[in-house]
């Protein structure tokens, strides 16, 4: 495990959330530098089982030498076909923490951050076709509008998409610093972060389609949990946070409360045990950063 490559964010809140049995088997959905994953272990007897799925290559140096622990290479949009091939079909519990890795923002030719000049790239997994460079030079204006809107709410997405399209017809936009440059004329003075922030987290969302495989992620976890079992998960924007309220409070990522058809009373399938998100303390986001916008939701599996 690897604390450089990933500080695992609201560790202990995770932990305790988890509600961990040592005869369980638990579900990291997010595997990055192992810290969940190492401290759940720690929580487990020899009967339990934790299995982690992580579609970044570079996540598999981190993979934790316990015959407990099983590493899935995959994107946890695939978590019930790749449970059902290790004979699993209900688990105990399951943890994730959304977003990025520090790995792949200080990675610098990996393209995520805007701190470095590199290849607009942003796949998390690098086998895949998609890139932010084939988005920002193919994309049509409209589909380019969309995505800016939807997944970062850009104030002024016209004349972003605008500078965007007409600058790729001069040259291709190849780099984090040519796109940058391209639209400097609409990023706001003495918000320049936070607005390039925002541009890149559009990119970032669409090239790895975040939000498709969260659903379906989401969905399934509703499937696999067991009676008592627990979903602990940290989102780290609105998007995110959204579908897993809803998925809580509903049982499903729409939001859509389903009514019992005899009784008409609402049909719970999780009990929230988180009312309000748990958030970082200070402490935790001087330490690290990257925590401050995390936010943390628990649900617990009901009799179905």
């Amino acid at each position: 495990m690897s604390n450089a490559y990933h500080t695992p964010v609201l560790l202990q809140a995770c932990i305790d959330n988890l509600n961990i049995r040592p005869d369980g088997v638990y579900v990291d959905l997010t595997f990055g530098g192992g810290g969940h994953s190492a401290h759940i272990l720690k929580q487990l007897g020899d009967k339990g089982k934790l299995f982690a799925f992580d579609q970044d290559a570079d996540a598999a140096r981190n993979a934790l030498n316990d015959k407990r622990f099983t590493l899935i290479p995959q994107n946890f949009r695939y978590l019930k076909n790749y449970l059902r091939i290790y004979g699993v079909t209900k688990v105990d519990g399951i943890l994730g923490d959304l977003g990025v890795s520090s790995h792949q923002f200080d990675e610098a030719e990996r393209g995520f951050s805007i701190r470095f000049d590199a290849e607009l790239d942003m796949r998390m997994n690098r086998a895949g076709e998609l890139t932010a460079k084939r988005i920002v030079n193919e994309y049509e204006a409209k589909d380019l509008l969309k995505m800016f809107r939807d997944y970062a709410e850009v104030q002024n997405a016209s004349k972003l998409v605008n500078l965007i399209c007409e600058a790729r017809q001069q040259n291709e936009i190849k780099t984090t610093a040519d796109l940058k440059e391209v639209i400097k004329y609409c990023t706001p003075k003495f918000e320049e972060h936070k607005y390039l922030a925002k541009v890149f987290q559009a990119l970032r969302i669409e090239v790895n389609q975040e939000m498709e495989a969260l659903k379906e992620c989401l969905t399934q976890c509703v499937e696999v949990l067991n009676s008592g079992a627990r979903l602990v998960v940290i989102s780290y924007h609105s998007l995110e946070d959204r579908l897993v309220k809803n998925l809580i409070k509903t049982g499903n990522v729409a939001g859509v409360e389903e009514k019992d058809i005899i009784y008409g009373t609402s049909k719970k399938v999780f009990k929230s045990l988180s009312s309000k998100p748990i958030l970082p303390d200070e402490e935790e986001i001087k330490i690290n950063t990257r925590a401050r916008s995390a936010k943390l939701r628990v649900g617990e599996k009901l009799e179905s």
